[in-house]
């Protein structure tokens, strides 16, 4: 669709507080910093290792998977930049549902959110000490677990260009990363790197062919690609707190989508010509199976170090949008009030009470790890689905508001709107509905609905206590 060439909006974010009020965040992140948060955010342990169970589900054919949870996550990340360029708010999706949808859908997908990212700071902790400990095996587990929440959670008490500075060279370095990678397995499929010959198509029809588990395979390759993509939402969080607000979003979202697109789809597509998709050195991890295949020497610490970066690059993404999150509720009257005040331009009290709840997470995952902390981890499960049907919704009630009052906000606008909103709520709800196929998924799905059900009910009933008190 054809831009409006109008005055931009408004750089100052929708829900900050006013000047003077101490209440305000800072403007201290920088455009290099959004574009880097941006790539970096969907970049984690889940593509390095987890996209080993997805190949060998699906075989060549999670190349397919992942162009189509791609194309899916392109669309969501489109309607997020529409919805953040046209009103940047700390609280992002969660203020947006709230103004289009109602105050219970805000106070659903924020705390949605916040446990999300919260219980994925756990995970993230525990996987980064796990690696530490196979470094050091004369520590223990909890000793790297608490240093790293000690130390994440201490950079984001200080100002927001630490975290920036911070995130910006972890993103950078998963990125050059993954570059190398491509440009390695490009020359190694070419014929062109020495000690290597060009592999040709065997490895993607020789082994069963394209699809050798056939459609069940895919569905359940689409579905581990899907989630490898959460974390996309955290630059429209640090949007309001960068010295242009508008102009950062909307360039970070553009130039994104289609670098997240390659790193993901292509990388894929390099791991499964260079080596058959039943290796099982893929399932423990396939960037490593690759660089060991081509004889990249020390290839697994080469890889353990790039998972440990990606890992405390999530902690520390996590940390800081759960925290903004947490404000931003806080700020509208849907959380507790005592967490509302900032200093120095930060929330310091949602930054401890997110790495609190995080580290709670991590001693549950000790003491009863099959039964509360796996509990938590279903919970959350089909969260980052729940959160972008969120999305989706709000940015179709939106977007017909914005026409109708305030035309010259929509400086990025979602593609072929309507059409490729409702396309995306589709695939959502089609991702949800994959998830009945298996046991372990289904029990997910219906503990994040058990979740997203409770937190609706108490959204709703506040929505209706706050309305009678006004009346």
């Amino acid at each position: 669709m054809t831009r409006i060439n109008a005055s931009p909006a408004p750089e100052r974010a929708v829900d900050e507080a006013p000047p003077g009020s101490g209440t305000a965040l800072s403007h201290g992140l920088k455009q290099r910093h959004l574009s880097m948060i941006a790539l970096g955010g969907v970049i984690g342990a889940g593509l390095f290792v987890g996209s080993g169970a997805g190949i060998a589900a699906a075989g060549p054919g999670i190349v397919l998977a992942y162009a189509v949870s791609g194309l899916l996550v392109m669309l969501v990340m489109r309607m997020l930049g529409e919805m953040a360029a046209a009103n940047p708010a700390s609280g992002s999706f969660s203020v947006h549902a709230e103004k289009a949808i109602g105050p219970w859908a805000g106070f659903t997908a924020g705390w949605v959110f916040w446990i999300e990212l919260c219980v994925a700071i756990a995970v993230e902790a525990l996987g980064a000490a796990a690696i530490m400990v196979k470094w050091f095996p004369a520590t223990s587990s909890w000793m790297w677990v608490l240093l790293f929440m000690v130390m994440f959670c201490g950079m984001n008490l200080a100002a927001v260009g630490n975290f920036g500075e911070f995130e910006f060279w972890f993103a950078t370095l998963k990125v050059a990363a993954i570059g190398i990678f491509l440009v390695l397995g490009v020359l190694a499929i070419c014929g062109l790197l020495p000690g290597t010959s060009a592999p040709g198509t065997s490895n993607l029809t020789g082994q069963g062919g394209f699809l050798p588990n056939g459609t069940d395979g895919l569905v359940a390759g689409l579905l581990a690609s899907v989630f490898a993509y959460g974390g996309l939402e955290t630059v429209t969080i640090a949007a309001a707190e960068s010295e242009h607000p508008v102009k950062g979003v909307a360039s970070a979202v553009r130039t994104a989508m289609w670098r997240i697109a390659l790193f993901y789809v292509g990388s894929m597509l390099v791991v499964v010509t260079l080596i058959p998709w039943t290796d099982k050195s893929i399932l423990t991890g396939p960037y490593v199976a690759v660089l060991e295949h081509l004889d990249i020497p020390a290839a697994g610490q080469i890889m353990n170090v790039i998972v440990l970066i990606a890992l405390l690059s999530a902690m520390n993404a996590n940390i800081y949008g759960a925290s903004r999150m947490a404000h931003s509720l806080v700020e509208r009257g849907e959380g507790p009030r005592f967490l509302g005040k900032v200093t120095g331009g930060v929330p310091r009290r949602t930054v401890v009470a997110s790495s609190a709840f995080g580290f709670v997470a991590v001693l549950l995952s000790y003491r009863w790890p099959d039964t509360v902390f796996k509990w938590l981890l279903y919970m959350t499960g089909a969260a980052v689905l729940v959160v972008w049907a969120f999305i989706a919704v709000t940015q179709l009630m939106m977007r017909h508001r914005l026409e109708r009052e305030q035309p010259e906000r929509l400086v990025v606008r979602m593609w072929l709107f309507p059409f490729l909103t409702v396309v995306a709520l589709l695939g959502i709800l089609c991702t949800l509905g994959l998830m009945l196929r298996e046991k372990d998924t289904a029990v997910q799905l219906y503990a994040t609905a058990g979740l997203t059900a409770a937190l609706a009910l108490v959204g709703y009933v506040r929505q209706r206590v706050a309305a009678a008190r006004r009346n």
